[in-house]
């Protein structure tokens, strides 16, 4: 179970790297923290520590919670409350020492000795559960003064039709349910970034079947057709980015595709022209839901 456990652990962390994510750190702020990187915190508000704080945050940035606070199954019961049906827990870990007495070989004296051990069990965070009491969801506090909108950008992002939701701390865009996520508008540092990224993510909502239905035959993250889709929705949030006159958002996650889009470019001299082809579609298609807009 040991062994386990810290495979396990590190595995996790190891995947985080190779996907250019650091759990130790996220590219915007979130919940009521003002900008300040926290620790995870237990039921009662003590802060955890070593390994598991990575742990949680890795957590937190998949699965975006912005809350900081997590507890067990039967923390949450003692309080009322009740983790959601089909919600998934995270591993922490206890870290203790048993005494053990052992008799020496040689001279049959009995002498003590500490055995580590490693214990494992799971922990939900707070946005996983339901009934618990207000104070484990304080208001979200700006993190900045209040960023400007951009009219011309909120008003051509609008038009597309893409549902796009807020909340957490990361954007996405998921091809099952076909909506784009995005943290709060006033956890970017500025205007340009939240709408250079979104740009970004509404590239990827046009390739739905719906749509343009552009899948470059992807089946797993980090394949040549999961990079090609990500080369697509660079260089389109770079053609709506000039195009709305906004300056191109380069996100922290983006130096992780690098060198996927090296392997693809390098096997393919036509790569870049298919990609660019794909790019300039999609921002074509944005563009014609604004054409549709007005004509309605």
């Amino acid at each position: 179970m040991k062994t386990d456990i810290y495979t396990r652990i590190t595995d996790q962390i190891v995947a985080d790297l190779e996907k250019g994510v650091r759990p130790w750190m996220k590219p915007w702020s979130g919940g009521n923290t003002e900008g300040r990187i926290v620790r995870p915190l237990r039921h009662n508000g003590e802060p955890y520590r070593g390994i598991n704080v990575l742990m949680l945050w890795s957590a937190a940035i998949e699965k975006c919670y912005a809350a900081p606070y997590w507890m067990t199954f039967r923390q949450a019961k003692e309080m009322g409350a009740h983790v959601r049906k089909g919600e998934q827990g995270t591993l922490v870990v206890y870290a203790g020492a048993i005494t053990k007495v052992e008799a020496d070989d040689a001279t049959g004296e009995e002498a003590e000795r500490e055995i580590p051990f490693l214990k494992g069990y799971t922990v939900f965070n707070v946005q996983q559960i339901e009934g618990l009491p207000e104070r484990y969801f304080p208001a979200p506090e700006p993190t900045s003064p209040a960023l400007p909108r951009v009219e011309r950008a909120e008003s051509f992002f609008a038009a597309t039709g893409a549902d796009i939701r807020h909340g957490g701390h990361r954007a996405f865009y998921a091809p099952g349910p076909d909506f784009v996520q995005m943290p709060p508008f006033e956890a970017f540092r500025d205007a340009d970034s939240y709408y250079a990224t979104l740009a970004h993510e509404v590239t990827h909502w046009t390739s739905h079947k719906s749509r343009l239905d552009r899948s470059f035959g992807r089946k797993r993250f980090g394949d040549e057709g999961y990079a090609m889709e990500e080369l697509v929705a660079e260089l389109g949030a770079a053609f709506l980015s000039a195009d709305l006159a906004l300056t191109p958002e380069v996100r922290e996650d983006h130096a992780a595709y690098i060198g996927s889009w090296l392997k693809v470019l390098k096997g393919d001299k036509r790569a870049i022209f298919t990609a660019a082809s794909h790019a300039q579609r999609a921002a074509d298609f944005l563009h014609g839901a604004q054409a549709e807009e007005i004509a309605a």
